[in-house]
């Protein structure tokens, strides 16, 4: 028998196609996979060169696969604030979140960015889940005034340190007032949209949310690249290696509804709010996980021998088994070669107990034979190191826009 290394993904109709899907297509999609039951668009035939197109200059993406869930109605704030494991009290009108939906046992569902549109109307952009249906269940029991129904919305990214001066260029100056995490609408050409300052990178960016995108997608796609192409902007897919390098989570990945929050090392202050006074779903399991402390956690790893591939370039089949002392222990969950670092990084989930910076492991990074198989070849030897592996206080997204648009001018 012969394993074909590189096997298809059937496009049929059968599969759910983005908003942006005929557009992004015309760029040269080398392979696809799918998200949220939709095609996804993973790179364009170099990887490499698109993660230094991300750090140097624009890129733009088609992630039209984050469906958007619309809640709204006169609960919509209690309700949403029930879904989600932080404080919405804090969460302005204008204003974004990164948040965890968590179920009853303090699995983490989903990890959408969520948009506080008005006062009581909420968007919730999706990772990889099935969120709507699970929202419709809980508004059944929970008694509360809402509506919730996935919205004619398709967003795309435009990231990399470029991406200021082509918001401004699209939309005017009014962009340089948009504040990490916060949104504003504009109509470009007839078109409506929200930007907001967010992304999936640790890079200075932006994400447009298209409404009407059926109708719209197409055109806005069009008049992205028309404002990008004086800055040299380029179409890439999902840039893994930055999102690794970042540390940033890949939900079905990194996480799922087996993984909490406090497993992350993301829960303890500022993503899981159990001193809210308002209940929240799961709220007492991570209480209790919090007191007594989770048996995992998901740590950063350099990772030796030869270099790994980009992670969106199909190399990374399935999770690495981790093994200390010969047993198998933990797994890499994304694990990739860092061009900067000039190194294999990754995120691991293994025992709390061996947690600690500087505890050794070896990694079986070969080709599995079967699921519960080693791959046969020699393991590699690992070391927990701190995560983020670049940035850990995220100063690049956060940065003046402005004064780099200004240097930029300058010739600086």
């Amino acid at each position: 028998m012969t394993v074909n290394p590189d096997p298809g993904v059937l496009l049929y109709p059968r599969i759910r196609k983005s908003p942006f899907f005929y557009a992004s297509r015309q760029h040269g999609v080398a392979l696809y996979s799918v998200y949220n039951h939709t095609y996804h668009p993973r790179h364009y035939g170099d990887p490499l060169a698109e993660y230094w197109a991300l750090l140097e200059g624009v890129t733009l993406w088609d992630v039209g696969v984050e469906r958007q869930i619309e809640i709204s109605g006169p609960d919509a704030f209690d309700f949403t604030n029930l879904l989600v494991t932080r404080d919405l009290s804090t969460c302005k009108v204008g204003q974004c979140k990164y948040v965890f939906l968590c179920d009853q046992h303090g699995g983490i569902l989903n990890d959408p960015i969520l948009l506080r549109v008005e006062e009581n109307r909420f968007w919730l952009s999706l990772a990889d889940s099935d969120i709507l249906l699970w929202a419709r269940g809980v508004a059944a029991f929970a008694g509360m005034d809402v509506r919730i129904e996935e919205i004619d919305v398709g967003p795309v990214q435009v990231q990399g340190p470029k991406s200021y001066a082509v918001l401004r260029d699209l939309v005017g100056e009014a962009v340089a007032d948009i504040r990490y995490y916060y949104l504003h609408e504009f109509t470009i050409d007839g078109i409506e949209v929200i930007v907001s300052r967010t992304g999936y990178t640790g890079e200075i960016g932006y994400e447009i949310y298209v409404k009407n995108a059926s109708r719209d997608a197409e055109k806005l796609w069009a008049r992205v690249l028309e404002a990008g192409e004086p800055h040299g902007l380029r179409v890439i897919g999902p840039c893994h290696m930055r999102r690794i390098e970042g540390g940033m989570l890949a939900h079905g990945a990194d996480i799922t509804v087996d993984t909490n929050p406090f497993e992350v090392g993301m829960g303890y202050d500022w993503m899981v709010d159990l001193d809210q006074e308002a209940d929240f779903l799961g709220k007492e399991a991570l209480r209790r996980i919090k007191e007594e402390g989770p048996r995992r956690k998901l740590v950063g790893l350099e990772i030796g021998g030869e270099k790994l591939g980009t992670y969106n370039d199909g190399s990374m089949i399935d999770a690495f088994p981790v093994l200390h002392g010969g047993e198998v222990v933990g797994k890499v969950t994304s694990a990739c070669h860092s061009p900067r670092l000039e190194k294999n990084i990754g995120l691991a989930l293994v025992p709390a107990e061996l947690a600690a910076l500087g505890t050794a492991f070896t990694v079986d990074v070969g080709e599995r034979l079967g699921a519960q198989l080693p791959s046969g070849l020699p393991t590699v030897d690992a070391v927990v190191v701190p995560k983020p592996f670049i940035d850990p206080t995220k100063e690049q997204p956060k940065a003046d826009v402005a004064a780099l648009a200004g240097e930029a001018a300058a010739g600086a």
